[in-house]
């Protein structure tokens, strides 16, 4: 339903209310140079839970266009706001999402007397209060003698200096007219847009945003604009003008904060609608009453927490060695671990141990092998514990012995579950990674084999060959989502892998398994390396986002080789056969 408000200097505001108004209201503000259909994507993400009001600023879609300059100011955004409120929201408070200007101009808002009584909760994307994002700016341009900090400030100062050509006259509107503004968000965000068909001339309109604004925001900067209201700050990294950590003062201006940094550019609306929808609606629910999820429990501003408290990893193979482990690593520094293992008894024994030292674990039985039985799986946590922070594939067998010694279904079998379990695994989880759209983690587990090649190992080389090459590209797919991906690579780990290792020798030589087994037990045990190391690894490389981590001294070393003189570990494989 469309009406219209009238803001104090007679400006007449059009907004745009739906949903049921005995739900919260939400009240949605934009920026330059879009209109309330900028709102489209998160609108339809949050359904019916709210009633949802939009209104077009001054200078878009349908409200007027002031012809003076100074109808522009933030001062006058501040009115338009308060004109919504007291039409829609009378007597009741209003949680508020805006984005840029918009954003700016609610900031102005909750500068005045009254406003916490009007306004539930605040949620800003890419529009900071110009009081404390100046005041940051200006605090460190006065401390030349810190150089980092200083330099940090000029670059955040520099960044607004596109203020300079937006705000000429005729020139500028004349360019938006055609196009600029459309081709500048194309550049931004490629891919669908939520735009009003009269973008170019909305652009046009509102330019005099820049003229009102660009010297007063950061000259007239107020030392008391503190705010009550609960605040949730959206920072997108890519985000060329407003970076995040012009916010790092922030919580000193707001007690109750939160912040969330999305890997977006600046029109997040357009890219990640889900993650901003998902955002708000867990402040609000966790506002009148709820439980903090745990996303907004880790996007709390000030709030202990260990290293990965509030994450959920997820780590398969995690019955026995390394993914044991790897799940106790993960536990102790805070997480809430999904352990799976094709033997659920073992999985369960893990998930026991997690719990007498005193943090959360679930064990499932998982095949990860079998795709369908992954996507079940994964569609299952997703559910009951939410999308993992983190994804551990770490289940594999071991298998030793020639090609031409190796029955076919051997060979397919350890691609299967070593190389295969990991696609099976990373398909499933890494399109609900990216579909939840706030970054992740994945570590794949090769081995020092995958670039060691060896004759006696055909297929577990193979596999876990593939596994890397399969990290490598998928790490460079899922940057732009804000997903790491790490190879980890154990060289010689003391585990019971030997145990359940196949090995398959000549015919005349099969008598010889046990003899080799014990022999080959006898030197990773020797080898004293235990699978604690590697889960210490792993927890740091996923602190680091690293992308390829050798572990033991023999996988730094193989490594080194095969990046350098390749050709020497092909001879020495050669060689074995002597």
């Amino acid at each position: 339903m469309q009406r219209y408000v009238d803001s104090a200097d007679g400006t007449r505001i059009a907004v745009y209310e739906q949903g049921d108004p005995d739900r919260p209201t939400l009240v949605m503000a934009h920026g330059w140079p879009d209109s309330h259909v900028l709102w489209d994507g998160v609108v339809a993400e949050l359904g019916d839970r709210y009633r949802i009001v939009r209104y077009d600023n001054r200078g878009a879609g349908a409200s007027d266009v002031p012809k003076r300059v100074a109808a522009f100011t933030m001062e006058r955004f501040a009115d338009d706001l308060s004109a919504v409120l007291d039409a829609l929201s009378p007597g009741v408070p209003a949680h508020v999402l805006a984005h840029d200007w918009g954003s700016v101009g609610v900031w102005e808002y909750l500068s005045r007397p009254g406003s916490a009584e009007r306004v539930a909760s605040f949620t800003s994307v890419s529009g900071p209060s110009t009081d404390h994002y100046g005041s940051f700016v200006r605090s460190r341009l006065a401390r030349p003698y810190r150089p980092v900090q200083f330099a940090r400030a000029v670059n955040l100062a520099s960044r607004f200096s596109y203020w300079i050509p937006f705000s000429v006259p005729v020139i500028a509107p004349a360019l938006m007219r055609r196009g600029a503004a459309r081709r500048l968000q194309a550049i931004d965000t490629p891919g669908p847009k939520f735009q009003s068909e009269n973008l170019d001339i909305d652009a046009a309109n509102s330019l005099k945003i820049y003229r009102a604004n660009a010297i007063r925001s950061f000259t007239r900067l107020r030392r008391d604009h503190y705010v009550a209201v609960p605040v949730q700050l959206i920072c997108n990294d890519n985000d060329p003008v407003v970076r995040g950590h012009g916010y790092d003062d922030e919580a000193k201006w707001v007690p109750r904060l939160w912040r969330r940094d999305l890997k977006a550019g600046h029109w997040a609306p357009f890219s990640h609608p889900r993650a901003i929808a998902a955002a708000v609606d867990e402040l609000i629910e966790h506002l009148q009453g709820a439980t903090a999820s745990r996303a907004l429990r880790r996007a709390q501003v000030g709030r202990p927490r260990e290293t990965f408290g509030d994450t959920v990893v997820s780590v398969t193979g995690a019955g026995s060695g390394i993914g044991q482990a790897t799940a106790l690593a993960f536990a102790a520094e805070g997480a809430e671990v999904v352990v799976s293992d094709i033997d659920e008894a073992a999985a369960k024994r893990t998930a026991a141990q997690i719990a007498e030292r005193g943090g959360v674990a679930h064990a499932y039985a998982l095949d990860v092998a079998d795709a369908d039985a992954v996507e079940r799986f994964v569609e299952q946590v997703c559910t009951e514990h939410g999308v993992p922070d983190i994804v551990v594939n770490n289940a594999g067998i071991g298998h030793g012995g020639k090609f031409l010694d190796t029955p076919a279904e051997q060979f397919d079998k350890v691609l299967d579950v070593n190389f295969g379990g990991v696609v099976n695994c990373c398909r499933s989880f890494a399109r609900r990674l990216v579909e939840r759209g706030t970054g992740g983690h994945i570590v794949n587990v090769a081995s020092m084999a995958a670039y060691s090649p060896s004759q006696t190992a055909n297929a577990y080389s193979t596999s876990k060959a593939a596994v890397f090459m399969f990290s490598d590209c998928l790490r460079a797919e899922l940057n732009s989502a804000g997903i790491g991906v790490t190879t980890i690579c154990p060289g010689m780990v003391d585990t019971n892998i030997i145990d359940t290792t196949r090995f398959d020798l000549p015919a005349d030589q099969q008598g010889q398994v046990d003899e080799l087994r014990a022999k080959t037990k006898k030197v990773f045990a020797a080898r004293r390396y235990g699978p604690e190391k590697v889960a210490k690894a792993i927890v740091s490389a996923v602190r680091k986002n690293k992308a390829v981590r050798p572990v033991t001294p023999e996988a730094y070393a193989a490594y080194g080789v095969s990046r350098l003189v390749p050709s020497v570990l092909r001879r020495a494989a050669r060689a074995g056969s002597r």
